[in-house]
Parts: structure tokens; C-alpha cells; sequence
């Protein structure tokens, strides 16, 4: 099946588009940034964090770590921001104090790949 001159631009400004979209798509995730946040109190509610972390940005996501049995904070979570809203989070966050203990936030760090044996 033969396609005329119409087509084959027609076709062709498509796939253009679509390749033109995903790499606007893959541009915009790449300046979202996920911040560790350590040394959390057990009590530390998801709702409460975002209230906390949101004075310096839109919280797109936030994952605490939770004990299955007690559903309590085992004491960290992850926390994914704008790049520019995320360091200024750390910057104003790491090292304060939060319900009695001093907060740890920075920059998740990608775990190294071992090689197994």
C-alpha cells in the first residue's frame, strides 16, 4: 500500500510530535528530586510531614517507612519535590528540630550496584 505525498508528511509531522512530546515528558521528570528525610519520631503521620514540607514546595510524593504489625514511622521516608523546592527544603529543614528530634534531609542516594559472587 502506496501512501501520496499528503500522507507521508502528514505521517511523518505525527511521529514528529509524538517523538517532540515524550522528550518534553522525560525533560520534566528529570528536575523532580527525591529527598531522603531520617531520624523521624515513630508517632510522624504522612499528613503532617506535607504540611511540614510543603512550606517550601508542592510534595508530589511521600512514602514513609511504616512497621507492618504497629503501623507506626520506622523513623524515615522519601519525600519528591521540584529540584529547586527541594533544596531549598534541605536547606531549611536539614538539622532542625521536628517533635523532639533532629531531622536528616538531603538528596536520596542511588545505591551502588554490587556484583554478586
Amino acid at each position: 500500500m502506496a501512501l501520496c505525498c499528503k500522507e507521508q508528511r502528514l505521517y511523518g509531522a505525527v511521529s514528529l510530535l509524538a517523538h517532540h512530546q515524550h522528550n518534553i515528558l522525560a525533560k520534566r521528570n528529570t528536575s523532580m528530586k527525591k529527598l531522603f528525610v531520617g531520624n523521624l519520631p515513630a508517632s510522624t503521620k504522612d499528613k503532617e510531614l506535607i504540611e511540614l514540607f510543603s512550606q517550601y514546595g508542592k510534595v508530589r510524593s511521600l512514602k514513609l517507612a511504616t512497621d507492618i504489625f504497629t503501623n507506626q514511622c520506622k523513623g524515615f521516608g522519601f519525600i519528591e519535590m521540584e529540584g529547586h523546592e527541594a533544596r531549598a527544603a534541605i536547606t531549611g529543614l536539614n538539622g532542625k528540630t521536628y517533635n523532639g528530634k533532629t531531622l536528616k534531609v538531603n538528596f536520596e542516594d542511588q545505591k551502588k550496584v554490587r556484583k554478586r559472587r
